[in-house]
């Protein structure tokens, strides 16, 4: 007979998670670096391709940034961020025609909102960490910076339902994945071994990008093959 809260028959292999937090709410960088090492600890609870390199996907969601997501607005699109502000990470085609039209759509969709797109910005990657199979299939990842007057609960609205309403519209482009949009937080995520994620995405290794709480996450795909949506 089992003892306390561990049943050894309630648990089963799946997919790993775990979540870090400060418990006074200060943000660090440090809280981000621990959540990696966090997340590569947790490999065995994922499922890994042939090729050897090519996970079934993993992520961070994090708090916002604000001090990193503000000196990339400045310094990249020349936008100064106002109070309330949301930023999307969003995963498109790289058939540049197919990825003009995604964004088109999404713009539009902010705009009904009475929402300004102050620009999209290219997230730094490093292609060399990836396995074959997440290379063949490496979409375009970019960030859409949205600007407005509105309160945070109007803001929070108003991109949920852009967002809705833009994955409908997209439903037959495959490449196109809307992976976080929200003043709140922020994902990055990919099909990328643990230990690689870091190495993929450059910002993680930018001391400006600070957070008080950060989810993580390994995924076992079963039954199905992984792809980076």
């Amino acid at each position: 007979m089992s003892k306390g809260l561990y049943r050894p028959g309630e648990f089963k292999d799946n997919c790993g998670f775990g979540l870090m937090a400060h418990m006074q709410g200060e943000p660090s960088h440090d809280l981000l670096l621990k959540a990696i090492e966090a997340l590569a600890c947790m490999t065995h609870r994922g499922g890994i391709a042939a090729d050897g390199k090519t996970g079934d996907g993993c992520g961070l969601l994090m708090q916002m940034p604000d001090t990193f997501m503000r000196a990339a607005a400045k310094s990249e699109l020349g936008v100064e961020l106002g109070e309330n502000y949301a930023v999307g990470m969003v995963f498109l085609s790289k058939e540049p025609a197919q990825a003009d039209a995604a964004r088109e759509t999404l713009n539009k969709e902010l705009a009904a909102q009475g929402l300004t797109v102050a620009g999209w910005r290219i997230v730094p990657t490093d292609e060399s960490c990836l396995g074959p199979i997440a290379k063949d299939t490496l979409p375009k990842i970019e960030q859409v910076f949205v600007t407005t007057d509105k309160t945070d609960r109007e803001l929070a609205i108003s991109v949920y339902t852009a967002r809705r309403k833009t994955e409908i519209a997209l439903t037959a482009d495959e490449d196109f994945y809307i992976c976080s949009l929200s003043d709140k937080v922020i994902s990055y995520k990919g099909l990328t071994m643990p230990v690689d994620l870091p190495v993929f995405y450059k910002d993680l290794s930018d001391v400006r990008l600070e957070t008080a709480i950060c989810t993580y996450h390994q995924r076992f795909s079963t039954n199905t093959a992984p792809r980076w949506p």
